[in-house]
Formats: C-alpha cells, structure tokens, sequence
C-alpha cells in the first residue's frame, strides 16, 4: 500500500509540474490510449521487423515527454490511462489462452516438457539473482526474469498487477524484454546453420530462448512451416506456466503479511488467471473456429498494446537513467542465458 501511494504521489507532483489539470473519467485517457495503439500499428505496418507492442511503449514514453501532450498524460488522462495499463493488460492475458490447448502440451512429449521446465526455471533464478547483485530497484529483477523466462510483456504485466509493482518498474522490464525478444528476430536466424541445428531443433530453441509470442512467430518462420509449429508448442508451454508463477507470488505475499487488514487476503489464483485458464480449456474442446481465434488474437494484441502505451505514459525518463547501465547489462546477460540454457536443453532432447 506505500508503494502505491508513493506512486500516486509521484504521477501527482510530476502532473502539477507540468500544469497539469485534475484528472477526470477515464474517457479521455483511454481515447489517448486508443489513438497509441493506432499509431503503434501504423509503425508496425511501416516498419515490420518493430513490434506493435515496442511501439506502444515507445509511444506512451514519448507521449508523457512530449510538450504538447505532458500535461493531459498526468492531468485529465491519467484515469483512463491508468485503466488501461491495468485492467486492459489483464484481459490481454485472459485471451492469451485461447492459444494453448492441453493436447498441444501432451503433445510434446515429457523430455521437450522437462526441457521447458529446466530452462525456465534457470533463466528466472539466474536473471532475478543478478538483478539483485546489480542493486535494480523495486520489483525490477522480479520482473524482467519473469517476462523472460515465461512470455515477454503479458507476464509482466500479470505478475507486476498481483504485487501492485511500481509502472516505472513494469514498464522498464516491459522495454528491457521487448527489446532484446526484436534483437532475438535479427540473430538467432543468422546462427541456425552454424549451430547445426535441424529446422524443428531451431523451432525448439526459438520457441525456448525467445520471449513474446508475436517474436518466437517472427524468428522461426524463417526456417519453414516445421520450425514454426514447434516454436510456437513449446512457447505455449512457456504461457502456462504463468499460472503457478502468479499463484506462488500470491502465496508468497501470504506468508510475509503484506496484505493491508483492510484489503483482506487476495485469491490464491487471481481471477484474471482462471479466465486464462477458463480459455485453454475452452480452446481444448475444439469447439471454436478458427475465425473466432482468429479474431480473439488480433482483440488481445490490440489490448496488450493499449496497456503499454498506459505503462509507457507513467514513465518518468530522469529517473530511469540512474540505472540504465545495470538494467542494459542485466538484459543482455539474461538474453545470452536464456538463449544458451535452450539451446543445451534441445541439444540433450534432440
């Protein structure tokens, strides 16, 4: 309850330096977020190889510095914009799960399923530990080892909802992953014959080492239909382990007493996770077409970028820089780790 009150207060002060007006509904901020969100697709159809949701959160950072717009971000937006980062990013990741059905992971047999684990597993203790050693403030090196050891951005986002996570710290991790999942789009197809890797061990080690869904498609469709199929099984066996992950954040929280008395105790699975769940269920009947996918993709992606463009808009550049470097090095060791462990763990199930 502090830190949320800490960052109430800082969006305040930064609103009223910028003569900034009182905040009202969230009408005007989520039309600010909206027109982000066109403006990112419109970057991503100029630019392919640049991610929508990058562009949202370059956006909403540029939105919040710019002369003509800072002062309605912290003054009349800052409602709607909130709400967005917020509730927006948690229905993105209930429809996240309209893309895992439970016969893709009984599919991949218990050697690629214990890969996963391994890998995950690794990547999240190695990076949160060396976030830590690096002195990153806040629930940064929580973050980022989450949004690179299970799916980019949309774990972030549902990890950073349940601790009530500082936005500077989520949208830092948010800009940290999606950055380094991009670079991923431009290397890892450059390694694919050195390495001597088959077209389906790269889909594997692609679907493994790189983050966002929307970059795992990207990096392995270069090496054929094969690749991509199990790039983005084994990246899906990735998603679903973000419901353990938030339920043992939840627990955690439990067990050091930092629910306030008068909030109560939160659900042991937050219930934006069993709608995740409630979706790969639904998507395991088989009963919806692939229209219905189809559109319910494009509605979570359009809603994932709105949230960032409102996680991007609550970012305040100064206080970033005081740790740019660590947070730099922190990413490019986690990227090099993630993409190793992956790689060993195709290696020894090949």
């Amino acid at each position: 309850m502090a830190r949320a009150g800490s960052r109430a207060h800082g969006i305040a002060a930064r609103g009223r330096a910028a003569g900034a007006t009182r905040a009202t509904g969230p009408g005007p901020g989520l039309g600010l977020a909206a027109a982000g969100v066109g403006a990112a697709w419109l970057v991503h159809s100029a630019l392919p190889a640049v991610p929508m949701l990058t562009a949202a959160v370059v956006l909403g950072i540029a939105a919040a510095h710019s002369p003509w717009l800072r002062t309605r971000v912290h003054g009349r937006c800052r409602t709607g914009l909130t709400l967005a980062a917020k509730r927006l990013m948690r229905i993105g990741v209930v429809l996240l799960g309209l893309r895992l059905s439970m016969a893709d992971v009984l599919g991949l047999g218990w050697a690629t399923v214990g890969m996963v684990l391994a890998v995950v597993a690794a990547t999240f203790w190695g990076t949160w530990w060396l976030g830590r050693r690096l002195g990153l403030p806040g629930d940064q090196p929580l973050l980022i080892a989450t949004g690179y050891s299970i799916c980019g951005a949309s774990a972030i986002g549902a990890v950073s909802a349940v601790r009530d996570s500082d936005d500077e710290d989520a949208v830092t991790s948010v800009a940290l992953v999606t950055l380094c999942g991009t670079l991923a789009i431009a290397v890892l197809p450059l390694l694919h014959g050195p390495l001597g890797l088959t077209d389906v061990e790269f889909g594997r080690w692609v679907g493994a080492g790189v983050h966002d869904v929307g970059q795992v498609v990207a990096t392995a469709q270069t090496a054929g239909s094969g690749a991509l199929g199990e790039a983005v099984l084994v990246k899906l066996m990735r998603v679903a382990l973000l419901t353990p992950l938030v339920a043992g954040f939840v627990i955690a929280a439990r067990r050091r007493g930092r629910d306030a008395p008068a909030t109560g105790r939160p659900p042991l699975v937050p219930l934006f996770v069993l709608g995740f769940l409630a979706m790969v269920a639904l998507r395991s009947t088989g009963l919806l077409p692939s229209s219905a996918l189809t559109a319910a993709g494009t509605a979570q992606e359009l809603l994932l970028a709105a949230a960032l463009f409102g996680l991007g808009s609550a970012v305040h550049l100064p206080s970033l820089t005081r740790t740019g470097v660590r947070v730099a090095a922190v990413g490019l060791t986690a990227w090099v780790l993630i993409a190793t462990a992956s790689y060993a763990g195709v290696l020894l199930t090949a």
